[in-house]
């Protein structure tokens, strides 16, 4: 359970914020009120709300026991059977195989080695499906057209790769239908459900291959080998099973949907491309046979469609729902019924479920309806420089009632995202929302490697970690400085797995530019890092060499980067939490970590849990490191008069 502040605590934050909501003009700024800390981080009340294929039910997550659990309700019922009793963890994920039967996975103590089960919508045949230690199961085809089976991953044969395997889902029956030679990285099925693509590292580590075949009766034929640099993602197969839709950065900066002739190697046609931005993703229609639209990222989600029946519809939502972002999460295999969940940087949302037919639109749910999104604040899309003139797209979360403009001098939290190749969205963070309730701005910015932006911005963070990447972040914070934005001496930078990377190495490169610092299950030695990853990350450890540093070439560059080997220049108080069982940082980064600065004398505190992985899950346990985080923030950020 969540230990209670001390009144005393309670008015020393009180007084702290009166004085961080002051402006230099000596007006004041109305503050949100103080929502408590649970407010933000408990389990949604309903949430991952899909509908079966035949439109008779729709199905959900809810806490049962403080876990999340999967539940089912007959549509025009009030009423709802939970289908799961997991008390340890959450359930990870779920879908309907068919109108009777739906399949979820869950881990252990987050080991991410997931095992997937299978029960009826009415409580029975309950099965563990891949009850294997140390196994991991991935889903490669739910095989929508085929009820009563799907195709899996599992590397149960050799822990490095995944072979595929087709399962039945009633009876548990499995058969391997195609074996790994020991470079496949990913499987891909037609309309059919026909095992005909896969993904390969060639035999120098850091090229990749497409290897097809006409026919599952047919071996596999490499059809292009590209460096892991240039890359074409296959998305789907064209509906006459004989060409690819794909995401492609070949011969190009950013990512367009292209056509492409499979069995010879070669692009047909570029069906959609933005200057600015890589462009990935791609939806159809099974019903109608036909692509709908194309996604990319700018400061938010957009679509590009093919289709006007599709865009009619999602134009239809839209109209009903003014001031939210939608996305269509689950349709009937008819297309006539869809779920439909809204969102904002100030809201966690809604379920709908609107029906095509009758153009009706009817509230499920709220997510989470204790939040009052008037007292949230707003996530504000802004850029700057990097030193070396790159454009840096970030995002911008002031504490309620302030804007860009009368900001002043306030206490800030810089969060760099984990990864590192992936990115920040907009939308709603309760992490963010929680921290600007406390009366601090947050700075979460997009630094090079970041995805989304092009080929040449993520290679422009090869070998970089702790340098240019740094960098990039530590000019964010000089950039709220000179813009009068931040108090200088009141900075802190908190950041989870490579953020929590760029936590340390932000406190040894800068050592007096941060008050305070949050390490949440990040990297600290670049050398133990890469001996201690997941057995199937290690077919791409060549890959990983040529973007981070090869530990005998690099040495030198890798020792001068890896924090827990330069803790003689931390001087900044630092919190670190880590999970027990994290297959991907392993709990020895902050072992080392901690034990380096103890012994030089630095404040650091240490917070580990023993029922987590790479991030805690567990509401109690959340609970635990955020009311940790807010004393920290608080003793270190305390806020002065603006002079």
């Amino acid at each position: 359970m969540q230990k209670k502040f001390s009144n005393l605590l309670i008015l020393s934050l009180l007084a702290s914020m009166s004085m961080m909501f002051s402006c230099q003009s000596g007006s004041k700024v109305e503050p949100a009120p103080i929502i408590p800390l649970k407010d933000f981080f408990k389990n949604p009340e309903k949430s991952r709300y899909q509908i079966s294929p035949d439109g008779k039910f729709f199905s959900y997550m809810a806490p049962y026991e403080s876990r999340m659990n999967i539940f089912v309700q007959e549509i025009g019922q009030d009423s709802a059977k939970r289908l799961t009793s997991e008390t340890d963890r959450n359930v990870a994920g779920y879908f309907w195989a068919n109108n009777n039967r739906i399949l979820f996975l869950k881990d252990k103590g987050g080991d991410e080695n997931f095992k997937l089960y299978g029960v009826n919508i009415d409580g029975s045949n309950s099965i563990c499906f891949t009850d294997f230690d140390g196994v991991r199961t991935q889903i490669i085809d739910d095989l929508e057209d085929i009820p009563n089976e799907v195709i899996i991953g599992l590397n149960k044969r050799n822990p490095q790769v995944f072979d595929a395997y087709r399962l039945n889902i009633e009876t548990g029956d499995m058969k391997m239908i195609a074996e790994n030679p020991g470079n496949i990285q990913g499987w891909m099925t037609d309309h059919d459900g026909k095992l005909r693509v896969a993904i390969a590292i060639a035999e120098d580590g850091i090229s990749t291959q497409l290897l097809y075949r006409a026919t599952e009766e047919e071996p596999f034929k490499v059809v292009l080998t590209t460096s892991f640099k240039d890359q074409l993602n296959p998305q789907f197969f064209t509906f006459d099973n004989n060409s690819l839709y794909a995401s492609s950065n070949l011969g190009r900066d950013k990512s367009a949907i292209i056509e492409f002739d499979i069995a010879n190697g070669k692009e047909i046609k570029v069906l959609y491309e933005n200057p600015d931005y890589d462009v990935e993703g791609l939806s159809y229609s099974r019903k109608r046979k036909v692509i709908t639209s194309a996604s990319y990222e700018s400061w938010k989600n957009e679509k590009h469609f093919f289709d006007a029946e599709s865009e009619s519809i999602y134009k239809k939502i839209t109209e009903k729902l003014q001031g939210y972002e939608i996305g269509l999460s689950s349709s009937t295999k008819a297309e006539d019924k869809f779920i439909v969940r809204t969102y904002s940087d100030r809201s966690l949302g809604s379920y709908y479920l609107y029906d095509v037919n009758s153009d009706k639109l009817d509230k499920i749910a709220d997510v989470s309806p204790w939040i009052n999104e008037n007292d949230m604040a707003t996530i504000t899309p802004v850029e700057y420089k990097s030193r070396d003139g790159l454009t840096i797209h970030a995002y911008l979360t002031l504490p309620k009632g302030y804007t860009v403009e009368n900001a002043k001098n306030l206490p800030v939290v810089i969060n760099p995202h984990g990864g590192p190749w992936a990115r920040d969205s907009w939308g709603f963070n309760p992490e963010v929302q929680f921290l600007a309730n406390r009366g601090y701005a947050i700075l979460q910015m997009n630094f090079r490697g970041s995805t989304g932006y092009g080929k040449s911005f993520w290679q422009a963070s090869f070998k970089q970690w702790g340098l240019t990447m740094q960098e990039d972040i530590t000019d964010g914070v000089n950039w709220l400085i000179e813009k009068g934005i931040a108090d200088p001496k009141h900075v802190a930078i908190y950041g989870a797995s490579y953020g929590g990377y760029a936590t340390l190495q932000g406190i040894v490169k800068d050592p007096t530019l941060y008050a305070a610092a949050v390490d949440y299950v990040g990297v600290s030695n670049l050398f133990t890092f890469m001996n201690t990853i997941p057995p199937y990350w290690k077919p791409m450890l060549d890959m990983m060499y040529e973007m981070v540093g090869n530990p005998k070439a690099d040495s030198v560059q890798l020792a001068q980067t890896s924090p827990a080997l330069n803790a003689d220049k931390i001087v900044t108080p630092l919190f670190v939490a880590q999970g027990a069982n994290d297959p991907r940082v392993n709990k020895d980064e902050s072992d080392q970590m901690v034990a380096a600065l103890k012994a030089k004398g630095v404040d650091v505190e240490y917070m580990v849990k023993d029922n987590e992985g790479h991030g805690f899950h567990n509401e109690e346990n959340q609970f635990d490191f955020y009311e940790a985080m807010e004393k920290f923030l608080a003793a270190h950020l305390k806020a002065e008069p603006t002079k």
